[in-house]
């Protein structure tokens, strides 16, 4: 089994237990200050827009986003600094995205197809977890996961392209269904019955009068 402090980057578990979205208390006044990011390098607080400027220009910094209140991050963010095979992605607002941690959901009935290895929820595709969070318990449990670094340049081409081929297959799937569900929501407008009558061929002319 593996050692997990070996496969988890020092930064990985403060990010997971980092309170999000809370008003800067340097730049509450401001228009964008709302706390919604994390520097791999100090491995800190979240902080705001204007506090990545001016204390963290030159540092790897991720932001998080939210959905339907649960914190999460972009795809094309977090796979150039860790591994995240296994854990299921989402399509959100165009951009597909990664929930960090758990979350709550009620036992998963018969018939479902893919869950997660660790909170049962269920999943849209073949993956193993449901969130990174769920993956970290899986490593810890298990240790047939890693969440290394991607510090090689090969290493992070690859990833990035299987990434991008991934994204425009699920894409376009996506948008097919989504435009299958609007033509069910909004079906043409009939065409009026044909009629039965036979049609007139040239025009039609009145008899001549008899002499």
């Amino acid at each position: 089994m593996q050692d997990a402090t070996m496969v988890v980057p020092p930064w990985f578990e403060p990010l997971l237990t980092t309170s999000f979205f809370n008003v800067c208390r340097v730049h509450g006044d401001a228009a964008r200050s709302e706390c919604n990011m994390f520097c791999l390098d100090c491995n800190e607080d979240a902080f705001c827009f204007y506090c990545r400027s001016s204390r963290h220009k030159d540092h790897r910094v991720i932001q998080i986003r939210r959905s339907s209140y649960h914190d999460v991050v972009r795809v094309s963010e977090i796979q150039k600094v860790l591994d995240i095979s296994g854990v299921q992605t989402y399509v959100i607002n165009s951009a597909r995205v990664l929930f960090l941690n758990e979350r709550p959901q009620p036992k998963s009935g018969k018939g479902v197809a893919h869950i997660c290895e660790i909170c049962g929820r269920s999943l849209l595709d073949p993956f193993r977890f449901c969130s990174l969070g769920c993956k970290l318990v899986g490593i810890k449990r298990n240790g047939d996961a890693r969440f290394g670094g991607l510090d090689s340049k090969n290493e992070t081409a690859t990833m990035e392209g299987m990434s991008r081929r991934l994204v425009s297959s699920r894409y376009h799937q996506e948008e097919e269904l989504r435009e299958g569900s609007q033509q069910d929501m909004y079906p043409a407008t009939p065409s009026p019955p044909a009629s039965n009558a036979r049609r007139r061929k040239g025009i039609p002319h009145r008899a001549p009068f008899a002499s």
